[in-house]
């Protein structure tokens, strides 16, 4: 049974402790669930979303009742850290091809600022290995060569895309607002990337390449979709792929889920026209578009998580929104969303525009 992504929407996204510091992560993804719901023709089977920094508590079924949503639609709140959010819709269209149900809302939220947490996860134990996330890119970096010229060149390029997608008023349909709050924080402060690259101090290790210009930010943002077993157009979800890898890289992982996708549907890199990979860090990207000889000109065309943020829950999600919206925009055949997480898992996930 094939399925499709009939409709897709975030919220703004908010720096931490910024814009939107009051608003709990349910709050967030509740204006985004009703306006999914108010599209529909008939009720969902069920409400998926991916969050990783709490509160706690079964947030899917919180925010899907606080959107007014029928008390008979069950939801669901899963972690697998960044790639959380498209987690949920791969979940989705695995129970719409089951035939367990006909529509899924899916996607992620988080709430940084309000998070409880203290202090990250466990993520691996001792004897393997459980670095943070900063230093575990410093040594992808250093292990790869890629230099931190390399990785703020890419930022730039990160920055300016989404700069211009914002010129060209290309965010505003996909946005929910919250709080009469009608676009995202960054595009608020719009700063001068170059000096800033060329300033900033290494943020992991001293002598290091990642700073906070080359990696991703705190951020509060909820996004989710719309699938369905059936549609006269939208966006296909083709396939996926999940594959772990050492812990001590994650940044790494999202090749050979990428790699495990393609084969499974036989198809190489040329085959696709459009990529969407988390930008958690230059390094994450520098390194797969190099190992996979991906052209850097098709991936993140619209900017990425290095300047619009990372709202960890929600990111994933995000992906497969930006495919839904800029394949038609680039006449794109085939595209793929990647995520690597903590804990050394990457996520990758196959769309094709019909």
């Amino acid at each position: 049974m094939s399925v499709y992504i009939t409709e897709a929407y975030r919220t703004p996204v908010g720096i931490k402790d910024g814009i939107m510091k009051n608003v709990s992560a349910a709050e967030l993804a509740s204006p985004v669930i009703k306006k999914l719901f108010n599209g529909l023709s008939s009720t969902p089977d069920e409400v998926i979303l991916g969050n990783v920094t709490g509160p706690g508590g079964n947030i899917a079924r919180l925010s899907s009742l606080m959107a007014g949503l029928p008390v008979t639609v069950p939801g669901l709140t899963i972690d697998r850290q960044c790639s959380s959010g498209l987690e949920a819709i791969r979940l989705g269209a695995a129970l719409i091809q089951s035939g367990e149900a006909d529509t899924v809302i899916a996607g992620g939220c988080e709430s940084s600022s309000t998070s409880p947490r203290p202090q990250k996860a466990i993520f691996s134990p001792d004897h393997i290995g459980d670095p943070e996330m900063g230093m575990a890119a410093e040594w992808l970096a250093e292990r790869e060569h890629i230099s931190r010229a390399e990785q703020d060149e890419y930022a730039i390029r990160s920055y300016r895309h989404y700069y211009e997608s914002i010129e060209h008023g290309l965010f505003h349909r996909e946005i929910v607002p919250i709080r009469d709050i009608h676009e995202d924080e960054a595009s608020m402060k719009k700063r001068s990337i170059e000096k800033l690259a060329s300033r900033a101090k290494t943020s992991f290790k001293s002598g290091g390449t990642v700073t906070a210009i080359n990696s991703s930010s705190f951020n509060d943002a909820a996004c989710a979709v719309t699938l369905t077993s059936s549609a006269a157009n939208g966006l296909k979800l083709v396939g996926s792929a999940v594959a772990g890898a050492d812990p001590n890289f994650p940044a790494a992982t999202p090749v050979p889920a990428i790699q495990r996708l393609l084969k499974r549907h036989g198809l190489t890199v040329g085959d696709i026209d459009l990529w969407e990979i988390n930008e958690a860090f230059a390094v994450k990207i520098l390194y797969t578009a190099r190992e996979l000889h991906i052209p850097i000109n098709k991936i993140n065309i619209y900017g990425g998580g290095l300047a619009l943020g990372h709202p960890y829950g929600a990111s994933g999600a995000m992906l497969a929104l930006r495919l839904f919206y800029g394949m038609p925009e680039q006449k794109a055949k085939y595209g793929v969303a990647a995520v690597g997480s903590a804990g050394g898992i990457g996520v990758a996930v196959l769309f094709e525009h019909v």
